[in-house]
């Protein structure tokens, strides 16, 4: 009875997780803000970094390419404007919202477009050579979802994927400090009488981040080989000082190679990027290598 019980409040607390997860950009209006952010805001130098690691480890690649957990298409953008024509692209993500979003900002067929959960895609079995999964495995369930992405991605196919440090002291104050007082303080406000368009809020993320141990493991389990990883956005600041300095501090733009860390820094990165190859002998032929002459040091 006791071991019923638990399994009871595990499933609850996934559904929870779970609905959260879908709720964040069920929106058009968090959608357009999502946008916004990679251009200006707090958590603009993580989505800037986050793109410069992604777009190293797809610098020798190309060929039929999955964006799964797609967002409104960020990645997808880039890739069509920057490396026009090395990659056929598909665009998936469990918000339709955010699907829409991909579908205004591309031409009608340059890329094929998907509604699914990452645990379940409507997708051939090693369709693809490329599978990116970026900011995307903290809202899902990892093990089936890496399993999914192992069976859509051939053999010697690349998967790129990041994921929230939860080592990181910026995580570590952000997840159980911060947000906790944030709504601690909004709670008080209500009971003081303040209006609910003024209060201080956090939503419910439905984040559940793995270390790059437990990552490894989930990979190596679903039949990958790690090539690589490197941490990025690598800060020593907590909430809320980045809010504070990063007003002035607007260097890194410039220099995002700075943000990133493969060595003693890496402790930093608020979020870190796995490159993986799933194992066993290639079924169709090797991937093209573009040049990589004149590119930026990764």
């Amino acid at each position: 009875m006791a071991l019923l019980g638990i399994k009871h409040a595990v499933t609850r607390i996934a559904g929870r997780r779970d609905h959260h997860a879908a709720a964040q950009y069920a929106d058009p209006g968090l959608v357009r803000g999502y946008i916004a952010a990679y251009e200006s805001g707090r958590a603009t130098r993580y989505f800037q970094s986050r793109l410069h690691v992604v777009e190293a480890a797809l610098r020798p690649v190309s060929g039929a390419l999955l964006d799964v957990g797609c967002g409104p298409g960020m990645l997808v953008r880039h890739l069509l404007d920057t490396r026009p024509g090395d990659f056929r692209i598909t665009a998936c993500d469990r918000s339709a919202a955010m699907i829409e979003a991909v579908a205004e900002r591309t031409e009608p067929g340059e890329v094929e477009l998907a509604v699914a959960r990452i645990e379940d895609m409507p997708f051939p079995e090693g369709r693809f050579d490329v599978v990116v999964a970026m900011g995307v495995l903290e809202y899902s369930a990892a093990r089936p979802a890496v399993a999914e992405l192992a069976r859509v991605v051939r053999p010697g196919g690349l998967a790129v994927l990041s994921m929230l440090n939860p080592a990181s002291p910026y995580r570590i104050v952000e997840w159980f400090l911060y947000w906790p007082l944030l709504r601690l303080l909004g709670r008080l406000e209500r009971l003081a009488g303040v209006p609910a368009s003024r209060r201080h809020t956090v939503p419910r993320s439905g984040i559940r981040a793995l270390t790059a141990g437990q990552l490894r493991r989930t990979l190596r389990r679903a039949g990958f080989e790690i090539t690589d990883v490197v941490y990025y956005d690598t800060t020593p600041l907590v909430p809320p000082l980045d809010k504070v300095l990063r007003r002035w501090r607007r260097e890194w733009r410039g220099h995002l190679e700075r943000t990133i860390s493969r060595g003693a820094r890496r402790w930093q990165g608020t979020g870190y990027l796995m490159t993986a190859r799933r194992a066993g002998k290639r079924s169709a032929p090797a991937l093209r290598t573009v040049s990589t002459a004149g590119a930026p040091p990764a």
